[in-house]
């Protein structure tokens, strides 16, 4: 049996700009060989020189400690190489961090300014991280969530944050539950009570220097933890924050005495090995979480109903009608309609609703005549030439003006024979339609590169491209290309990877002005 520990301290971390106490600040819970101490400590520096007390205890009695705290260690894999970091992911960014803050004895940090910083380094823009006091004003940091996670290659969470219901992002720095600062604030504090002499050779960072493990000789072992895993004895409160580090030190200590904590070094046991070396190297996980929790659906009045005969049928919407009204509403309410010409806004609406998501209209770029060309190309018969039966399947006007030579058994051949994909194959059997066409593409890039090769050899002009390939290997790129071809070609396109047969077909059916 692994050897157990003496100490369990437990903090829940606090990010606050001034020295603060009570609700919403730092709490330490200490439970060891001579029980339980709970501390309110009103700074970082304070709470950093409580610890180290409390670590040079452990290591001068040689006793074995599991420091708990209550922020994210990690952030989801790709932040250290769009930095363009070196060495292992997880230490490159805490040393990046740590050299990049300022947090001063009273509180007073710049953490802002360094999630601008970085930022600025990945993206020149105002992602990935988000959330600012309304008196922040800066170029590469925004008060409000992006939106650009899908876009910009980086997720909006860890594996571990889809692992746990309710787990914040840790790219929010403000409003409530800001992770995102307690880590910027924290993990400095971590790696400096971890790279103490007196007792640097015998700690280590779980998972990151441990593995999905615990080794024996790790005395001193620091983890992230999340106290709302737990059901809080709120009598071991008031505040929230104190019955929470009480409890969790109190679940630990109860856990490893009856021989079960070891286990939960080991996270999820389903995980998969990709998985494990992104959370060993990057991620991060989360103490105690070995499977994961997923929210449950309550019937009608928000009570769980059982038996035979209980079943309550759930509230919904269900005429179609009200339903793209209630929707088309939403969508204006929440997207920014304003930068559209009337003409484009109902191509607009119909893109947003097709995606579930009104953040990719940032992305939407069009040809000033192409919803003019496309409407009368379609008004006049024109064919509509697809790159995939998903697309062709999603078109609500006459089925018989949509081609789509995909499957055709001479595509295959051709393919073979040109060493090309199917999709671009395809579109080399598209010559004889493709003179004041309607194009929608909303799934190969290669269909889009090659349509753009045909047409500057000379091929016949379509009336109207609709761009939306979507994929991570070359998506983007045929999209740039098509809005760089020129040549008094009508196009709508969508930068970015996103897209998909769903939007191309939106597109079509909104110049049609059909449902």
């Amino acid at each position: 049996m692994p050897r157990r520990f003496d100490h369990y301290v437990i903090v829940d971390w606090s990010a606050a700009s001034q020295p603060k106490k009570g609700r919403d600040s730092i709490w330490i819970c200490h439970r060891g060989p001579h029980g339980e101490r709970y501390e309110n400590l009103a700074t970082r520096h304070l709470s950093k020189v409580r610890l180290t007390e409390i670590l040079a205890g452990v290591a001068a009695s040689d006793e074995r400690a599991i420091l708990g705290f209550d922020f994210p260690f990690g952030y989801p894999t790709g932040l250290a190489c769009r930095l363009g970091l070196t060495g292992p992911p997880w230490r490159a960014l805490w040393d990046e961090i740590a050299g990049l803050l300022h947090d001063h004895e009273d509180n007073r940090n710049d953490r802002f300014a360094v999630a601008a910083e970085l930022n600025h380094r990945v993206s020149n823009g105002r992602f990935p991280f988000w959330g600012c006091p309304a008196g922040f004003l800066h170029k590469f940091l925004g008060p409000k969530h992006h939106g650009r996670h899908e876009v910009e290659g980086l997720a909006e969470k860890r594996l571990i944050d889809r692992w746990m219901t309710g787990a914040q992002p840790c790219w929010k720095l403000a409003y409530t539950g800001s992770v995102g600062s307690q880590a910027l604030t924290g993990i400095p504090v971590v790696r400096g009570l971890r790279h103490d002499s007196r007792w640097a050779a015998r700690a280590r960072v779980w998972p990151f220097e441990t593995g999905l493990s615990l080794p024996e000789d790790a005395q001193i072992v620091f983890a992230e933890v999340w106290p709302s895993w737990w059901k809080v004895r709120p009598e071991y409160g008031p505040p929230n924050d104190k019955a929470q580090v009480r409890t969790v030190a109190e679940v630990f200590a109860e856990r490893d005495s009856a021989g079960e904590l070891a286990a939960w070094f080991e996270g999820d046991p389903d995980l998969g090995e990709d998985q494990k070396r992104i959370i060993e190297t990057e991620e991060a996980w989360t103490l105690g979480v070995t499977a994961a929790r997923q929210r449950s659906v309550p019937a009608r009045g928000g009570r769980q109903r059982q038996g035979a005969g209980a079943f309550q049928p759930y509230s919904y919407l269900r005429d179609p009608a009200e339903i793209t009204c209630r929707s088309f509403a939403l969508i204006s309410a929440e997207a920014d309609l304003g930068r559209f010409r009337a003409a484009v806004r109902p191509l607009a609406l119909r893109l947003a609703h097709a995606a579930g998501d009104t953040t990719i209209l940032d992305e939407l770029v069009w040809t000033r005549g192409a919803v003019d060309a496309g409407q009368q190309a379609l008004a006049a018969g024109a064919p509509i030439l697809v790159d995939s039966t998903m697309v062709a399947a999603g078109i609500t006007i006459d089925p018989d003006r949509v081609i789509c030579t995909l499957r055709d058994p001479e595509t295959a051949g051709l393919a073979a024979a040109e060493r090309t994909t199917r999709s671009a194959a395809a579109v080399e059997r598209w010559r004889p339609y493709l003179s004041g066409a309607v194009v929608a593409i909303g799934n190969a890039p290669t269909a889009l590169f090659r349509l753009l090769e045909l047409l500057a050899q000379g091929a016949p002009r379509p009336a109207v491209v609709l761009g939306f390939p979507v994929g991570f290997v070359g998506a983007a790129e045929a999209k740039a290309a098509l809005a760089a071809f020129g040549q008094g070609l009508e196009f709508i396109t969508l930068h970015g990877r996103r897209g998909g047969s769903a939007l191309a077909a939106a597109a079509v059916n909104a110049l049609a002005g059909t449902p």
